[in-house]
């Protein structure tokens, strides 16, 4: 539907915008801190704490981001050698944990968040800056990767369990690299790549 695609696009552009601002704002405060102090022997009192939260905010909605690419660390031994349908039904499960996790994590960041407003909490250095603004990371962060997640839920479930299990990092490493590794046996490159796909993977622990 359209309007899941505009939440969706929305998001991502968010994800990508606050995780880029965020790691470049926060290496231009920390680089500007260290000049100062170094050159001019002076220092800014709110740069560390600034560079610390703009930090938070690029890793956690990077992470967001990184559930619509899918790019999360992944073993994924036990589902090269059991069937494809176990291989779809272990996929639809343990993304539903992970939804059941991130949701449950955004629940109670915004049950803090309220917490820490009626506390009055204020940063010590960042012009007396309400601390709630800086824990919304969580909740928002949290709930864009759930939605992330139920997306790859329905991906899942409307995707052929023969078509299910994607290529291998390595593989899509070599792919990026512009060497195909398809395992069509009418390739007469076949087995030089698959040696190559195997090294690759022995190198990185099936992790890379």
């Amino acid at each position: 539907m359209v309007i899941f695609k505009i939440i969706s696009k929305t998001i991502g552009f968010i994800n990508q915008s606050i995780a880029a601002i965020g790691i470049a704002g926060g290496v231009a405060v920390a680089f500007t801190n260290v000049v100062a102090r170094y050159a001019f022997d002076a220092s800014l009192v709110w740069a560390t704490e600034m560079t610390v939260f703009l930090f938070l905010w690029s890793v956690f909605f990077g992470a967001a981001y990184c559930f619509k690419k899918d790019a999360h660390i992944a073993v994924t031994i036990i589902l090269d050698i059991v069937p494809s349908r176990i291989a779809k039904v272990m996929l639809v499960i343990s993304h539903f944990v992970t939804l059941i996790f991130l949701l449950t994590v955004a629940y109670f960041g915004y049950e803090y968040i309220l917490l820490i407003i009626d506390l009055d909490e204020r940063a010590i250095d960042l012009w007396d800056m309400p601390m709630w603004i800086v824990y919304s990371v969580i909740p928002i962060s949290f709930a864009f990767a759930s939605y992330r997640v139920g997306e790859r839920i329905h991906g899942i479930l409307s995707t052929s369990h023969d078509q299910i299990l994607k290529e291998s990092e390595a593989e899509q490493v070599l792919a990026g690299m512009g060497i195909g590794a398809s395992r069509n046996k009418e390739n007469e490159n076949i087995q030089e790549l698959n040696k190559m796909v195997k090294e690759v993977e022995k190198k990185t622990g099936g992790l890379l």
